[in-house]
């Protein structure tokens, strides 16, 4: 049998940045996986934004 690599995926939660600045109650965040190798920076992506009804940049959070 091969042997288990260690996982270069990890789990991130991304959070919407214009919610935070506009005061409205609630928060976005998403759950999403990522290869730290291949991307070892914070990820950004736009994901739509319930409370806001919009699509909004979500930033990877620690």
């Amino acid at each position: 049998m091969a042997k288990k690599a260690k996982g270069n995926r990890v789990q991130v939660i991304l959070e919407c940045t214009e919610q935070k600045e506009s005061g409205v109650p609630g928060m976005s965040r998403y759950i999403t996986v990522k290869n730290k190798k291949n991307t070892p920076e914070r990820m950004e992506l736009k994901k739509y934004n319930p409370f806001l009804h919009k699509v909004t940049v979500h930033r990877e959070i620690k």
